[in-house]
């Protein structure tokens, strides 16, 4: 642990507070982090390279007053001026960090404070800093209860003036024309009572300009203060819901070691794969969930919201929530029971009793622990994804096959640029091989059959009646694809030309999806998804990227469909681009931001979202997603809101109040909003594995009976999640090498035959072939609809040798 300690005050008068201690700053890509000794003091943050440098040599100082404080994880965390300065920091624990962050916000309140009220940075600590406060409170009233005692004294001289100056126009009126003598001193009379009136008005200006100055600084000054208690009490509520997960997550480890060596007897806890206990019961921490089935809102509880018309988004329906971005009550996910039409109902007296749920008939659901290698689910269930809950009186049944739960961990191999140099040395460009340093073991077409984590929205969209309610399920799946990007910043695989995928979750979830890549340049997959619910999914996926310096912008290409086999209805949509920042310096972190739009191709529905992009400088909340429903004629039906990282939500319209206001925003009134859906929390051990969530865990687990292009079978990605990265990197050049030189050969035989005048077909997928779609009008690669009858009869003798 860094040597961190907080300087002992002086006798009489207070020493100046000061923080010292280790910590590990980044310095460049060759170097990486390096350990320096840093000091705050006085609402300076300096850092030197020993602790002897104090003496003689400074490296770096920042002021706090202007400074950003932003914590990235467990450990690191940034500090920046918003200018040149900028330090990437690491604590060697994420309890020191967090003393190093709540020391430099109390070193930067403090430095505000004194810039403020131009105090020297000899001030005094305690009560030397509230005295001046209040004095200059009270100065700044007794200023303003004098302005105001000048503008009373003159509106009454004013007041006194103007009755004089009117008598005396009077009495000019009645003066008789031929008496000269009368009618001058009365005029003489007039100006001097007009000059009066006139300085006591100039008087009554010049007051009300002073004190309307005086009220307008100590306004902007009030508000700005107002504005830091305001930020000051964000971050103190963000601190302590940090502290409360901390204590929560430090219990359940607690009692999941107390209870390791009661697993065998214990009659409500059943042992994971890895040791550790998973209770059945239900419990009053964040695992538990609640479920109430949706019922007829009062006419009396409607909700106003405005939306731009420019990009169809509201802002008066996002509730107030904690820092994180998710109201308390509002975290609890959908039952999946039967109908498939049960909801969470959330209003703003839900919020305030979310801890006595059985005052509004709800009845809590124990949550069924998951084994270390099953995502069981009951089989009259029509969830499709690996967080489905059970009926606690129901036994839950064996399933036919069991998942792990757990890779090997990632191994902390650090990255030598030198060496990947070396290795480029007389090579061409677009042969240079990138490390598997940057990847995840995974390939893009399992990441894209990640897409159906949430597979269960689409269950439950599929017995909807309503062909608008329909799409504002549809509108929260397409988000849901998302959220696993938060905290996966490593890039996947690219697949070889005839590399395939499937995941077969009939058994579990009702659906299964095969994938294969289709070309190589430009890299292409195509993708084909079939559920026992009612629906079917497939796209045709490539991409393009932009290099911007410090991120890089990541444009999906093509269209993604969607079709209900019960109603018709069918559905089209592009997907927003990705963003990945501090390509250069920094911690990689992922954004989503543009627009999309869902198209019903059968009756002409559309939903509009909007991912708003990040801003350390915007207000709005992170990860924003906000959507409009509305139908062919252009009515809106539903409002949706919430981030791509946690839930989403939606409202019916029940009354548009536009009326054209003129101010380029839609006004709509709405029942109480409802959650579609919920993220589900990622495991625990997660961290040391990828980021992974549960499905992607499984992902790449090795099955018997798949495809001999099965992504599953590919060395290089299976070496990496085994931890034998050098290995991995050697396989990687060597299956690249290979498909070169397959390459090479399609391109030879294409110059023969176009020499012998003879047609070349070229390169033709196994599992899908290139038609013209009906809906969009170009031609894509569409499933065959034969992988599975081949599967059942083992016979992938047709596939292409692709791995070594």
């Amino acid at each position: 642990m860094p040597d961190s300690k907080q300087s002992a005050p002086s006798k009489g008068k207070a020493a100046p507070d000061e923080f010292k201690g280790w910590l590990f700053k980044w310095t460049n890509y060759l170097k990486g982090y390096q350990r320096r000794w840093f000091v705050l003091s006085n609402g300076l943050l300096s850092y030197y390279r020993t602790q002897a440098e104090m003496a003689h040599t400074c490296r770096g100082t920042i002021n706090l007053a202007g400074a950003y404080i932003d914590v990235e994880d467990s450990c690191n965390f940034v500090i920046s001026n918003g200018g040149t300065q900028c330090y990437h920091l690491k604590a060697s624990s994420e309890v020191e960090r967090q003393r190093w962050v709540t020391a430099l916000e109390l070193a930067k309140a403090k430095a505000i404070r004194l810039m403020e009220s131009g105090a020297s940075d000899d001030d005094e600590d305690g009560q030397s800093h509230t005295s001046p406060d209040k004095n200059e409170i009270q100065n700044t009233l007794r200023i303003l209860s004098a302005k105001l005692e000048d503008l009373n004294t003159c509106n009454d001289l004013i007041a006194k003036h103007g009755a004089a100056l009117q008598r005396s126009l009077s009495e000019l009126e009645m003066l008789d024309k031929e008496n000269s003598t009368d009618v001058q001193s009365k005029v003489k009379a007039v100006n001097e009572r007009a000059t009066l009136f006139r300085i006591t008005s100039n008087a009554m200006i010049n007051a009300c300009a002073d004190y309307l100055d005086l009220a307008q600084t100590q306004g902007r000054k009030w508000q700005k203060t107002l504005q830091y208690e305001r930020e000051q009490r964000l971050r103190l509520e963000e601190t302590v819901e940090t502290l409360a997960r901390q204590h929560n997550s430090l219990e359940q480890q607690v009692r999941a070691q107390a209870s390791q060596g009661s697993l065998k007897t214990a009659p409500n806890v059943k042992a994971s794969a890895d040791g550790k206990p998973e209770s059945t019961a239900g419990s009053d921490d964040e695992d538990g969930e609640f479920f109430d089935a949706i019922d007829e809102t009062p006419d009396s509880e409607f909700r106003t919201i405005t939306i731009p018309d420019s990009h169809l988004t509201h802002r008066a329906l996002m509730r107030r929530r904690t820092p994180s971005g998710v109201s308390a009550a509002s975290m609890a996910s959908e039952a999946s029971e039967g109908a498939g039409k049960d909801f969470v109902y959330i209003s703003s007296s839900d919020e305030e009793t979310a801890d006595k749920p059985e005052e509004f008939g709800v009845k809590a659901k124990k949550k069924l622990e998951r084994t270390a290698s099953q995502h069981s689910v009951d089989s009259t269930s029509s969830s499709g994804g690996p967080r489905t809950p059970q009926t606690p009186s129901k036994v839950p049944k064996e399933p036919r096959r069991r998942r792990r739960t757990r890779i090997p961990e990632k191994p902390n191999i650090s990255l030598n640029l030198w060496s990947i140099m070396k290795n480029c040395i007389g090579k061409e460009l677009s042969k240079i091989p990138m490390p598997v340093n940057f990847n995840e073991p995974i390939s893009m077409l399992q990441r894209l059959t990640e897409d159906f984590e949430y597979a269960d929205i689409l269950n439950k969209a599929a017995q909807l009646e309503s062909s608008t309610e329909q799409l504002a399920y549809v509108a929260a799946f397409t988000a849901s694809a998302y959220s696993t990007t938060t905290q996966r910043t490593g890039k996947p695989f690219n697949p070889l030309l005839g590399e395939t995928y499937e995941l077969d979750l009939t058994e579990e979830f009702g659906w299964r999806a095969i994938t294969e890549q289709v070309s190589h340049h430009p890299p292409a997959a195509a993708a084909y998804v079939d559920s026992k619910h009612g629906w079917e999914s497939w796209q045709e996926f490539t991409m393009t990227s932009k290099f911007r310096g410090k991120y890089l912008n990541i444009i999906p290409q093509g269209i993604a469909h969607l079709k209900f086999t019960a109603t018709g209805n069918h559905y089209t949509w592009r997907k927003v681009t990705s963003i990945v920042h501090n390509i250069i310096v920094g911690k990689l972190w992922i954004d989503q931001s543009g627009e999309m739009d869902i198209v019903n191709h059968k009756t002409g529905d559309k939903c509009h979202l909007v991912y708003t992009p990040y801003s350390y400088f915007s207000r709005e909340t992170p990860r924003k997603v906000t959507g409009v429903v509305t139908d062919k004629d252009g009515q809106a039906h539903y409002v949706l809101s919430g981030t791509w990282d946690k839930k989403i939500e939606y409202a019916k319209i029940v009354k548009d109040q536009t009326g054209g206001n003129g101010r380029g925003k839609s006004v709509y009134q709405t029942t109480a909003p409802k959650v579609i859906w919920v993220r589900s929390n990622p495991p625990p051990w997660n961290t040391t594995m990828y980021n992974f969530t549960e499905m992607a865990m499984f992902l790449n687990e090795p099955e018997d009976d798949v495809a001999p292009t099965d992504s599953r079978n590919r060395p290089d990605q299976r070496a990496m999640e085994n931890g034998h990265w050098n290995d991995a990197n050697t396989l990687k050049v060597q299956l690249e090498e290979k498909q070169r030189a397959k390459r090479k050969q399609r391109e030879a035989e294409a110059a023969q035959a176009a020499t012998e005048g003879k047609a070349y077909e070229g390169y033709k997928p196994v599992w899908f072939e290139k038609k013209l779609d009906p809906q969009t009008k170009n031609f894509i690669h569409m499933y065959k609809g034969n992988y599975w009858d081949s599967k059942a009869q083992e016979d992938f003798a047709h596939c292409p040798d692709i791995y070594l």
